[in-house]
C-alpha cells in the first residue's frame, strides 16, 4: 500500500522540566522507528540536565527526580547532540518525524542545542526536514469534533493503546500510530506527499493558532493570547531570560 503513513517514521518525544522552550530542559528523550513491517526500534536518553532542579510537579508528570537525573542522566550536552544527530539523518533518509505538538518539542531542542553550542537541527536539516504532527492533523481533519487535543484524547479517538503515558517512550510511539490512524481514516490526507504534507501542516497550524489567539482575545485573555504562535514546526531560537 502506498502512502506516506505505510512507509518509516521516527517518532520523537521529550518529557521536560517545565513547559518553557526557552529555559526549561530535556529530562529524557525517545526515538522510535516504526513502519513498513518491520519491528519497532527504540533510544532513550535521560540527561543529568546540567545539575538543575527538576520542579516537584515535573517529576510528578514524568516520574524523574533531580536525584535520578542527576546521578544517572548522561551530559546534557550529549543527549542534545544525539538527538540533533539521529534527526538530521532521518532528514538525510527523508525519514518523517512524528512528534505531537512539534513546535514545543522541536522548539525545546533548539534551544538546548544553541545553550550547549551545537549546531541546531533547524541549520543542519534545514528545508530537508519532514514533519508529521497528529495534533494539526487531527485538528484539521476533525475541526468541530468536541472534546480534547491531547495525546490521551488522540490515542482514545483513534483506538490506539497508549501504555505509561508521560514517558517519552511510550508517547513516541504512541504519536506514531495515532499518524497512522488518522491517515487510515482520512484517505485525503495520506494521498499527500511527505512534501505537500509538511507544508500544508504549516499552513493549517497558523489557521488553527490564529483561531485560538482570537476566542482568547474575545474572552478577555490577553496574556493567553499573545502567548500563542503560529511558528511550526517549531518556534525561531529566542535568546534565554
Amino acid at each position: 500500500m502506498t502512502g506516506w503513513h505505510n512507509g518509516p517514521l521516527l517518532g520523537f518525544d521529550t518529557e521536560t522540566t517545565g513547559t518553557n522552550i526557552t529555559t526549561d530542559r530535556i529530562v529524557t528523550a525517545c526515538l522510535v522507528h516504526c513502519g513498513t513491517g518491520r519491528d519497532t526500534a527504540t533510544t532513550t536518553w535521560l540527561s543529568d540536565v546540567d545539575g538543575v532542579e527538576i520542579p516537584a510537579e515535573a517529576t510528578k508528570v514524568h516520574g524523574v527526580s533531580t536525584a535520578k537525573a542527576h546521578s544517572e542522566g548522561l551530559p546534557a550536552a550529549s543527549v542534545i547532540r544525539d538527538l540533533v544527530t539521529e534527526l538530521d539523518q532521518a532528514a538525510d533518509h527523508d525519514i518523517p518525524i512524528v512528534v505531537m505538538n512539534a513546535p514545543f518539542d522541536l522548539g525545546l531542542l533548539e534551544h538546548e542545542a544553541r545553550r550547549h553550542g551545537i549546531t541546531p537541527l533547524s541549520e543542519t536539516a534545514g528545508d530537508r526536514l519532514r514533519v508529521i504532527d497528529p495534533r494539526v492533523l487531527d485538528k484539521h481533519a476533525d475541526r468541530y469534533r468536541r472534546g480534547g487535543r491531547t495525546l490521551t484524547d488522540l490515542c482514545d479517538h483513534y483506538d490506539v493503546k497508549l501504555g505509561d503515558a508521560h514517558t517519552a517512550d511510550a508517547d513516541a510511539l504512541a504519536a506514531c500510530r495515532v499518524a497512522w490512524r488518522i491517515a487510515q481514516r482520512h484517505p485525503q490526507l495520506a494521498a499527500l506527499t511527505l512534501d505537500e504534507l509538511h507544508e500544508q501542516q504549516t499552513h493549517w497550524h497558523a489557521q488553527q493558532a490564529a483561531s485560538l489567539r482570537n476566542y482568547f482575545t474575545r474572552a478577555g485573555k490577553t496574556t493567553d493570547a499573545a502567548d500563542v504562535r503560529t511558528d511550526w514546526p517549531l518556534v525561531p531560537h529566542q535568546e534565554d531570560s
